[in-house]
């Protein structure tokens, strides 16, 4: 049921919102920031950390906006005289014990106290007494690092453990201004989501234990983006480090952020989708190579028309029945239009692989995580390659290399080998001509005949189609490494090549 819609006033200005909505929110609507700690949109209201008042007409003394409802007539001010003298003070409690750990703290340049100190407080201290000493640097979990004298007690990462993950790792214990944040008795902050934490504290007492001392924030670039590590299609900003690279071992990407998507992921993301990114940075190719019967490396054209001859050839002695194609979700959409048009329509390929490998299907939980571990199934799904067309499974295409019954394999992003074993030089062997495309090498890549290095996804613009059919688009962060380039662009410059051929030979 939609709520009645009621007029009030916001600094002079009349505005309208749904009834009952909180005040914080409304202002929020309206693009007014209101200083606050511990509310957030999913994890409730307790309005401990007080630095959310305003003023309101009528009321004896300055309210929280997190628990002041809109109603018909509300008159509220957050830029008057009295708000911005209770904002100040609140603020001013929240330093009393505060380190100045600025010049060496993560959250420097994104941090909370930071800005509002510049935005809304700007007093001078009227404390004096000694700051209260807590602990520091402790390892709470496999991800997170825990600094007690920075927390300001706001709860917001005791409520996500307590409704969201429903875990229950972390804890307030003490009284007054000897409060402290901490693991319950006989804990570890090693939930599936735990990174979650870190996003929503909005300080430095936690912090990524694979980002502290990188890099500084200011150094980063922003870029919107899909996480790729499961069909969920979680929306993520990807934090390229490419100014200061010495500064974080080399690594480009040096950290995910999930993005507020509430038809998707809401606010949150795993920590396999979090901390999974170093892989862009290992293990990947860079370079054509064409490693049988000799090791060389290759121009790309050189390679397209050397690849595009040997298909030809092979096509032309045994037919399309023999050429097996075993293809990643992980392809975008727009590679996999591609793909159609080569292996469908130029080449009448009809076998098909698209299944995960069994050791590639993970764990599934009710919040975010999705046992496909790729992120485009459905992409492909949406082109027609269903069941119908994807004709093969791991067994029948291991029974048919053994048998001599494939005379081509032509792998994109699934690396086989790694699953097949001790078997997979034999298997490798077999077929008369082997294809690696891919952004990773991977056991294959040292097994096949052609080695083509593709872009990850971080790399160029896309999209992916998650499990529930949504269509989300990602943006190129990062040049791509080396000489590679997207999966569409292979498979268009091989069908060219093997069209004009044709076109030839008539």
């Amino acid at each position: 049921m939609t709520a009645k819609r009621v007029t009030f006033k916001l600094n002079g200005v009349t505005l309208e919102a749904p009834e009952g909505q909180l005040v914080i929110e409304a202002a929020k609507a309206a693009g007014v920031e209101i200083p606050h700690y511990c509310y957030h949109p999913a994890l409730g209201n307790p309005g401990n950390c007080r630095l959310c008042v305003v003023e309101v007409a009528g009321a004896p003394k300055p309210m929280v906006s997190c628990r002041t409802q809109v109603r018909e007539g509300l008159e509220v001010y957050t830029d008057s005289e009295p708000a911005r003298r209770a904002q100040a003070s609140s603020l001013e409690l929240h330093l009393v014990n505060h380190p100045l750990d600025c010049p060496v703290c993560d959250q420097s340049g994104e941090c909370g106290l930071q800005d509002y100190y510049m935005k809304f407080g700007r007093y001078d201290s009227q404390v004096r007494e000694a700051k209260e000493h807590k602990r520091k640097r402790l390892e709470i979990g496999p991800h997170v690092m825990l600094d007690q004298e920075r927390c300001v007690l706001c709860t917001r990462c005791t409520r996500f453990t307590e409704k969201i993950t429903k875990t229950s790792e972390l804890g307030i214990f003490g009284r007054g201004h000897k409060e402290f944040v901490d693991l319950a008795p006989g804990q570890r902050l090693d939930n599936a989501y735990s990174g979650n934490t870190v996003d929503l504290c909005p300080v430095g007492a936690l912090t990524d234990k694979d980002f502290r001392f990188k890099v500084r924030v200011w150094y980063l670039d922003q870029t919107p983006s899909i996480c790729a590590d499961c069909s969920r299609g979680c929306n993520v900003s990807l934090h390229t480090n490419t100014k200061r690279p010495w500064h974080d071992e080399g690594r480009r990407l040096a950290r995910v952020k999930p993005r507020h998507n509430p038809e998707v992921n809401q606010w949150w993301l795993c920590d396999e989708g979090r901390y999974g990114f170093k892989k862009f940075d290992e293990d990947r190719l860079g370079r054509v190579m064409r490693l049988i019967p000799y090791r060389r490396e290759l121009a790309w054209e050189t390679a397209l028309d050397e690849l595009a001859s040997e298909l030809r050839r092979e096509l032309e002695a045994l037919g399309p029945e023999g050429l097996a194609v075993v293809a990643s979700g992980a392809l975008s959409n727009e590679d996999w239009a591609a793909f159609k048009a080569f292996f469908v329509d130029a080449l009448g390929c009809k076998r098909f692989l698209f299944a995960p490998q069994p050791d590639q299907l993970g764990i599934e939980d009710d919040l975010l995580r999705r046992k496909e571990k790729v992120p485009n199934l459905e992409g492909g799904k949406a082109l027609g390659f269903g069941s119908a067309v994807a004709s093969l499974s791991w067994e029948r295409l291991e029974a048919d290399l053994e048998a001599g019954k494939i005379w081509g394999l032509y792998l994109i992003e699934r690396d086989a080998a790694r699953f097949w074993g001790a078997k997979a030089s034999a298997l490798l062997s077999k077929p008369r001509l082997v294809v690696w495309q891919g952004p990773w090498k991977g056991r294959t890549g040292e097994l096949a005949h052609f080695r083509l290095p593709a872009t990850a996804h971080i790399e160029e613009d896309g999209h992916f189609t998650n499990f529930e059919g949504r269509i989300q688009a990602y943006q190129k962060a990062l040049e791509p490494l080396g000489q590679a380039r997207p999966d569409w662009s292979i498979f268009e410059g091989l069908r060219q090549r093997l069209g004009a051929a044709q076109k030839a030979a008539r």
